[in-house]
C-alpha cells in the first residue's frame, strides 16, 4: 500500500495531497500527518468523496488507512429550501465593524440574533480569524449559534486560527474545518455576505 507522508506539511496541504492521490485514482493508500487537525481535515475530505478511512495513531503522527469505495463528486452546498442559493456568510472578526470594541461586540451579537429570525437561512457560515472566538467556550453568542446549527446552518471554524488562539478544545458549536473547504465553500457560494 502507497503511503504518502504529509507531516510537516501546513494547512491544507495533507487535504490537497489527498484530493491529488484519488484524482491519479489511487485505490488504496496511506496518508501520514503530525497533528489532530491535519488527521481531521483529511479524514473528513476523504469520507465527503466516498472513501473508507480507519486512523492509526503511532507516538505523535496519525495513518490514514484510505480505501476507495466509489467516485464520488465533490460534495457541495447544501441549498436554501426557499430560494435554492448557496449563501456563505463570512465572518473574519468576533467584533461587526471597525471602530470601538464594545460596539463591534453588540454589532455581531445583533447581526447573529437577526440571522436566527431570517427566511431564507444562510447555508453556511464560515468563522476565521478572531471569529472562531464567537464559537468558543465563553462566547456570548454560543446559543446563537446553536440555534443557527439546529436550523441547517453549517458552521465551519478554521483549525488553524482555533489552534493560533489555543481554541480547539474549547470549541462548543460547529466543526473545524481547513482552508481548503474554506476556499471550495467561497467559490461554490452563489451569494456571499461579509459583514
Amino acid at each position: 500500500m502507497k503511503e504518502i507522508d504529509c507531516r510537516g506539511m501546513a494547512c491544507p496541504e495533507p487535504v490537497l495531497t489527498a484530493k491529488q492521490a484519488l484524482e491519479r485514482n489511487e485505490d488504496n493508500f496511506v496518508v501520514i500527518v503530525d497533528n489532530a487537525s491535519s488527521c481531521e481535515n483529511v479524514e473528513r475530505f476523504v469520507r465527503s468523496q466516498g472513501c473508507s478511512v480507519g486512523v492509526e495513531e503511532k507516538g505523535k503522527d496519525f495513518y490514514l488507512h484510505i480505501q476507495k469505495m466509489a467516485l464520488k463528486k465533490e460534495r457541495e452546498l447544501p441549498r436554501s429550501k426557499e430560494r435554492g442559493d448557496q449563501v456563505v456568510v463570512y465572518i473574519n472578526s468576533y467584533l461587526l465593524g471597525v471602530g470601538d470594541e464594545a460596539l463591534g461586540s453588540i454589532l455581531m451579537k445583533t447581526f447573529l440574533k437577526t440571522l436566527v429570525n431570517l427566511q431564507p437561512k444562510p447555508t453556511r457560515l464560515i468563522l476565521i480569524n478572531s471569529g472562531v472566538r464567537l464559537a468558543s467556550e465563553g462566547s456570548e453568542v454560543l446559543e446563537t449559534l446553536r440555534s443557527l446549527s439546529e436550523e441547517g446552518v453549517e458552521i465551519l471554524a478554521c483549525g488553524t486560527c482555533l489552534d493560533f488562539y489555543r481554541l480547539k478544545e474549547k470549541l462548543r458549536v460547529g466543526v473545524v474545518s481547513n482552508m481548503y473547504d474554506i476556499a471550495q465553500s467561497l467559490l461554490a457560494a452563489d451569494r456571499l455576505v461579509r459583514p
